[in-house]
């Protein structure tokens, strides 16, 4: 009876966002209140045990989606963007410009969404293309597997947040590992890209407008590299001063790093360091860029507090004794999650919804699997998130974003971007087996 209630809210879930484009903020919530009843809860245990899994999921991520987001926006607005990818194409060269454009959309990913970023710098592809002579969708392909593969995989991105929230994983580890993940499943996508974007025709669809931002002459490239790299090296090394050994001790080293790397105050020291981007802008347009920003964290605060609603209310079922899941330890835990996240991907085309609905789904599970360890649980988190760019289609919208701005046909962004996403997601898991077989 419990595993057919799970199985009837997950497939409500994926029709109500899928045909009936529900927000997910709704589909979750009414995932959890049914499943409650379903269950036979009483229903001011529902609503309590909601209430509690929201405010649970939300006390140590909230600002930090906030704050991550404020960033992304900064970097957005002020150009940025185009300064990061300018210095990594400089340093990489043109003839592996192919390379450069997907790292820099690696990096970009990391705070703005892979959609914003792939509109941000698709207008590079084409004047590269006619530099090289290198064919257009080559960059196309390059710079879009670059954005997906952070988007999944490093904080401060929204879903590996969530995730990390919902599993109860430490955001340090989670960061350390996901670099390490990502960036060769971003090259995956480099060497996909030119595997088979020479194979591949442009096709003849009306030009989107191109809206570029303008670059503030005045930004260098550290100042634009910042409030990137900062948080991203504070969180990392508050993982390691917390490490059991205490490699810098247990002394002043060790309270500055642990209170300057929680993620909060690391976000918050990069939210700073993104006002400084703003130079000369005036003070009425930033203060419109922080309340888009906000506009934007609240959707994914709100989607992430319901899929943590959503799970509390899976932990009052034993999911590992009805499905007799006693064998499937360590690996075949991390394959289960990322199938899991995999069909859900695939089916609802949200990697973002699929994250946070596996992560509900699997939390009461880790135990059972033997995913205890602070390491176990980080894996665990990315192995979702390798599930959840497994594959990118019709029903994604960033499928569409890359398709049209790019100029391909259906037929062509499968073959090239859909495709694409597959060999990044089979990389990643694999990535993720073998650094679990080693620590």
């Amino acid at each position: 009876m419990e595993i057919l209630v799970l199985g009837v809210v997950v497939l409500f879930i994926i029709i109500a966002t899928v045909k009936f484009k529900m927000h997910p903020i709704f589909s979750l919530t009414i995932a959890a209140i049914a499943s409650g009843f379903l269950l036979g809860i009483a229903p001011k245990d529902i609503m309590s045990t909601m209430a509690e899994g929201f405010g649970n999921t939300l006390s140590g991520i909230g600002l930090v989606i906030a704050f991550g987001t404020v960033i992304g926006i900064y970097l957005e607005k002020t150009g940025s963007t185009q300064v990061l990818a300018n210095s990594i194409l400089k340093v990489i060269g043109l003839k592996r410009s192919p390379l450069a454009l997907n790292l820099a959309g690696f990096v970009i990913s990391i705070p703005v969404y892979c959609d914003s970023g792939y509109i941000i710098l698709y207008s590079l592809n084409k004047a590269i293309s006619k530099k090289t002579g290198i064919p257009t969708l080559v960059f196309a392909i390059a710079l879009a597997t670059g954005l997906y593969s952070a988007h999944v995989f490093v904080p401060p991105t929204p879903g590996p947040l969530a995730a990390a929230a919902i599993l109860d994983a430490d955001l340090g580890m989670v960061l350390i590992f996901g670099l390490l993940v990502a960036i060769p499943v971003s090259i995956s996508g480099y060497f996909w890209a030119r595997f088979i974007g020479k194979s591949l025709q442009e096709d003849e669809i009306s030009e989107k407008a191109e809206e570029k931002e303008e670059v503030q002459a005045t930004i260098k490239p550290f100042q634009a590299f910042l409030p990137l790299l900062a948080p991203i090296i504070l969180i990392a090394m508050k993982s390691v001063v917390d490490y059991p050994t205490h490699p810098f001790g247990e002394g002043w080293l060790f309270s500055i790093f642990n209170f300057l790397g929680s993620p909060v105050i690391a976000l918050l020291i990069g939210v700073f360091f993104a006002f400084a981007l703003g130079g000369k802008v005036p003070s009425e347009e930033k203060k419109g860029w922080v309340s888009e920003a906000f506009k934007q964290a609240g959707a994914i605060v709100l989607i992430t507090g319901a899929g943590g609603a959503f799970g509390a209310i899976l932990r009052t079922m034993d999911i590992a004794s009805i499905i007799n899941l006693e064998s499937s330890t360590g690996i075949g835990g991390l394959l289960i999650a990322f199938v899991i996240s995999a069909v859900l991907k695939t089916a609802q085309g949200s990697s973002t919804v699929a994250i946070i609905t596996t992560s509900a789904i699997i939390a009461p599970l880790l135990e059972t699997f033997g995913l205890v360890s602070i390491t176990d649980k980080a894996l665990a988190v990315l192995a979702v998130g390798a599930g959840a760019m497994t594959v990118s289609h019709i029903n994604d919208s960033y499928f569409w974003v890359v398709s049209q701005f790019s100029n391909m046909k259906v037929k062509t962004a499968l073959r090239g971007h859909t495709l694409g996403t597959l060999v990044q997601g089979t990389v990643g898991i694999l990535m993720i087996l073998l650094i679990y077989a080693l620590v």
